[in-house]
């Protein structure tokens, strides 16, 4: 997919950057035959859905490498919790 930035224009309150997106033809003759979408629109949510993805995806890995980065050898949660609910139980 081709993807050109042309020009930058105002739209309401939002700068708005004008593309162009390169289509196979024979999508581009499906897309005429659905008048009544905002093409624009149905791009400009799947640029913003791939983004958010591809971010989460990002702090997913950060986490993951974190939670890596901080265990400490011989140490368990589960046991951790266990212990203290004993501790409280058998007073």
């Amino acid at each position: 997919m081709a993807v050109t930035v042309t020009k930058t224009k105002a739209a309401g309150r939002r700068k708005m950057a004008n593309i162009t997106v390169a289509v196979p033809e024979e999508l581009k003759k499906k897309m005429e035959h659905v008048p009544d979408v905002n093409w624009s629109e149905v791009a400009r949510q799947a640029f913003e859905e791939t983004i958010r993805r591809k971010q989460m995806r990002e702090a997913s890995e950060s986490t993951d490498k974190l939670r890596e980065s901080s265990k400490t050898p011989g140490w368990s949660g589960a046991a951790e919790i266990r212990k203290w609910r004993d501790s409280r139980q058998n007073p």
